[in-house]
């Protein structure tokens, strides 16, 4: 970003004009995407004063570090680094109650979002007629065939749809990132939201208690320029999260019932394992009978299953804190391991002993389950994927 004399005088006369417009932009490793997109922004945005705030979560591309050398030649532009928390929808958030502009937008840093639609919305805003105002990549008018991406294109359809079916919103595109409303709107309603999963446009259309007039623009979505997506193939699982966490995030929180969802899975795992294995070696003595064909069973059953809840609990129940890379996720499972040894000595040891009273191997097993699950929780969120 190469600002002239001109174009700063411009901007100190735009940052001394009233606030009108805020854009927020949630941002992952996405350090060569900013300075073009703050050129297209003030392109779009001319005779509007307006602020765009990159909310970034500790990209290791140094992603806010370019923010805050922009920052020094633009004050228009501020940055929130977010240390120790990722997602979209806590992003989005954050950056929305964070400015003092009368009217909030949300889109992506990648260039997938234009920024031509910006003033067409505000004012829709502005007018009094409308309370929200939205691009929509499937309406008509809309494409995406720039984006290549039809497996995606196929995924947003399909969690669309079921935003429509649960939620009573009749919107085209619920699920879209970019969006514009009244600060007032957002912050009225903002500690109701989940913050979770969502995507932050549908949380609000959920949240918020009187219905919202939306105006609705046709968008011809763009393939991304460069960056990391703050959306994967998790799209429509992220959905389901989102709405369990508004309904019954109170009652068992969220991430606990993943984890233990996740964890019930993990005994379907283990089940199975443990019954091929006493298939094949129940009749066969084990060291000389100093340990029976079922110990030896559980432990292997017990091993598998915790690796099998490692892996998905890293892309599923902790996607915020995603542990990505051969290293780190080989480090991550060792660590996996090593909390969850106590859990794994109890369920082998109390099922053991139940099979030696007499009760049957498989009620044994899920006992032993039971007993270890509360512990590999709470253990493996701090030490596996928070901060020793």
């Amino acid at each position: 970003m190469n600002l002239t004399r001109s174009d700063l005088v411009q901007a100190v006369d735009a940052a001394a004009k009233p606030l009108e417009l805020a854009i927020v932009l949630p941002t992952l490793n996405e350090r060569n995407n900013l300075a073009p997109l703050v050129d297209r922004l003030d392109a779009a945005l001319q005779g509007i004063a307006w602020e765009a705030i990159i909310v970034d979560d500790n990209s290791p591309d140094g992603t806010s570090d370019e923010a805050r050398a922009i920052s020094l030649r633009d004050p228009r532009i501020r940055v929130i680094q977010r240390i120790g928390r990722r997602g979209l929808a806590s992003a989005a958030i954050e950056g929305m109650c964070a400015t003092a502009a009368p009217v909030v937008a949300v889109m992506d840093a990648d260039h997938q979002h234009d920024p031509k639609l910006l003033p067409g919305m505000l004012q829709a805003i502005t007018s009094g007629e409308y309370d929200l105002a939205y691009a929509s990549r499937f309406c008509a008018g809309a494409s995406t065939d720039a984006w290549h991406r039809p497996d995606r294109v196929k995924a947003s359809g399909l969690a669309n749809s079921l935003a429509r079916r649960v939620t009573g919103v009749t919107l085209s595109d619920p699920m879209s990132g970019y969006f514009m409303l009244r600060a007032e709107t957002l912050r009225a309603d903002a500690h109701r939201l989940s913050g979770v999963g969502f995507k932050i446009l549908l949380d609000i259309l959920a949240t918020v208690e009187s219905p919202l007039r939306v105006k609705e623009f046709p968008l011809a979505f763009a393939a991304r320029a460069e960056g990391e997506s703050k959306l994967d193939r998790t799209v429509v699982f992220e959905f389901l999260v989102g709405l369990y966490d508004k309904w019954l995030g109170r009652v068992i929180p969220t991430r606990f019932a993943l984890f233990g969802t996740i964890g019930a899975m993990g005994v379907v795992v283990h089940m199975a394992v443990l019954a091929a294995f006493l298939g094949i070696f129940g009749g066969m003595p084990m060291r000389g009978q100093l340990v029976s064909s079922f110990e030896v069973g559980q432990t292997v059953a017990a091993v598998t299953a915790m690796t099998f809840n490692f892996f998905l609990n890293n892309a599923l129940t902790y996607a915020d804190k995603r542990l990505t890379g051969f290293v780190p996720l080989v480090r991550g499972w060792a660590k996996f391991g090593m909390t969850c040894f106590v859990g794994l000595t109890a369920n082998v040891g109390v099922a053991a002993i139940l099979v030696h009273y007499g009760i049957h191997e498989y009620p044994a097993a899920l006992t032993g389950i039971v007993i270890a699950s509360v512990w590999n929780f709470a253990l493996s969120s701090k030490f596996v994927w928070g901060k020793y």
